[in-house]
């Protein structure tokens, strides 16, 4: 699964560096896949679909700091925990049960993310 930021959010911002994909945007910031990631270029997703990874993307969220499921991995390969929960003071980075993952997923998507293999 992905985590979520709630609309508890205060935008303090504390969780935004702690993330190691760089999938965590400021309220009305574009992002890119290629933020924070080694992918660069023409990405296939491997079913059909492919984007060219410096391609802005619309902000997921105008009201408060955002998740970019497809970047979340919830920090498997580089924590113990999601580290946007572990900062958050007012605990608004959650579960988001929508977006549904196991962990050998996540690190398959890590691996992607970052190229390891």
């Amino acid at each position: 699964m992905a985590i979520i930021i709630t609309d508890e959010c205060i935008n303090c911002g504390a969780c935004e560096p702690e993330c190691p994909n760089n999938a965590i945007y400021d309220a009305g910031a574009a992002w890119r896949f290629s933020d924070g990631t080694s992918l660069k270029g023409i990405i296939d997703f491997g079913d059909g679909n492919t984007l060219n990874a410096e391609e802005t993307q619309a902000a997921l969220s105008d009201d408060i700091y955002y998740i970019v499921p497809d970047k979340c991995t919830e920090c498997v390969g580089f924590h113990d925990e999601p580290q946007c929960a572990a900062v958050c003071p007012v605990d608004c980075c959650v579960d988001d049960e929508d977006v549904r993952e196991t962990e050998e997923e996540l690190h398959a998507k890590k691996d992607w993310l970052h190229q390891n293999g």
